[in-house]
């Protein structure tokens, strides 16, 4: 009896080591996926990259049939807006512009939609200040908990705009501030210009540089205010990708995590917080080094590590001062909105 017992218990463990590793491998196969799209951009696609990062922490439950079909409803609506208006912007790149403009409206606008001559009202997505950086549950930063309950964050918004961009074929950059993305565009008349999606407002560089945390190195080294590349955009997914794993496995011995991280810096080399992650993740190795001589030489190497990211300009900004920072958008909107912009101004 005692013997049957134990086989049991040892069938049991085994199914479980089996299913563990079973869900290790989805990040495994995440990481794959993202470091093709970087080694060809034939591969590339912002969509794929994202929810492959969202489903490796989900345990592959993300409904991506449910998330397609609400995408495809967004890109029907999108382009629409773009058939039924007309903007105050008569450059060559008019098609360009006019399809950013649409993706900004679904993002941002209430839109009557007739639907078998019933006319509907559509909510845009909003901001949710609750669990902002997802300290108590991961999936508050992910596009697929936007699309579910249309209220997001400055990293769920800038993403999906970026992807609702693509679906209708033309490009969207991804930028960083202090804590925070957001979409840089660039046309004929206006030059590089700002989309804020949390707010959604077009502001000036002097909002930014207003938070305080930006050191003019971190502008200059391509830290901060910088429109990434397609590539760059995925080497943020791949820090997205470590996060999740930490977040999935908080006991790990950080082999994964530094790959993502050596990929990601290698792909965009002043990406800061790739440069944190790695350093602290090596942080945790070393403190379990038992040769102190070892210990000590690759502390001292580590301590160049973070003088480096001191150096390209990167200063780390109180996550209480930058959701003060934020609101400052809406109540001096006046002195940060860019007014020269009417891009995205409809007219009838």
């Amino acid at each position: 009896m005692t013997k049957n017992i134990s086989i049991i218990l040892l069938l049991l463990f085994s199914k479980f080591c089996v299913f563990a590793q079973n869900k290790e491998k989805l990040f495994e196969q995440s990481y794959t996926l993202l470091n093709s799209m970087i080694e060809n951009e034939n591969n590339y696609s912002f969509k794929k990259a994202v929810f492959s990062a969202e489903n490796a922490y989900l345990e592959d439950s993300l409904d991506t049939l449910s998330i397609n079909k609400k995408i495809k409803f967004l890109n029907n609506l999108s382009q629409s807006l773009i058939k039924e208006r007309f903007l105050a912007y008569v450059e060559r790149d008019k098609e360009k512009v006019n399809k950013w403009a649409s993706v900004f409206e679904v993002m941002h606008d209430t839109i009557p939609v007739n639907i078998n001559d019933k006319i509907y009202k559509y909510e845009p997505f909003g901001y949710d200040f609750n669990d902002t950086f997802g300290h108590n549950k991961r999936e508050n930063l992910f596009v697929s908990k936007l699309l579910e309950t249309r209220k997001g964050n400055c990293h769920s918004l800038p993403y999906l705009y970026k992807i609702l961009a693509e679906e209708l074929g033309v490009e969207a950059n991804l930028a960083l501030a202090p804590n925070h993305v957001y979409i840089k565009h660039r046309n004929i008349k206006n030059g590089w210009y700002n989309t804020e999606l949390t707010s959604g407002m077009f502001p000036i560089d002097s909002w930014i540089m207003a938070s305080g945390f930006v050191h003019i190195d971190a502008i200059t080294n391509g830290v901060y205010m910088k429109a990434l590349n397609n590539k760059e955009s995925i080497a943020l997914v791949l820090i997205d990708l470590a996060d999740n794993y930490n977040a999935k496995y908080p006991n790990n011995d950080g082999t994964f995590v530094l790959k993502c991280c050596e990929t990601a810096i290698k792909t965009y080399p002043n990406f800061a917080t790739a440069l944190i992650l790695r350093a602290e993740t090596r942080y945790n190795q070393i403190e379990k080094i038992q040769d102190k001589a070892k210990h000590d030489l690759e502390f001292k190497n580590l301590e160049k590590e973070y003088a480096h990211i001191h150096q390209i300009g990167y200063r780390n900004m109180p996550e209480d001062m930058y959701l003060n920072w934020l609101v400052t958008l809406k109540t001096e909107r006046d002195k940060y909105e860019n007014k020269n912009l009417n891009t995205f101004t409809k007219q009838k």
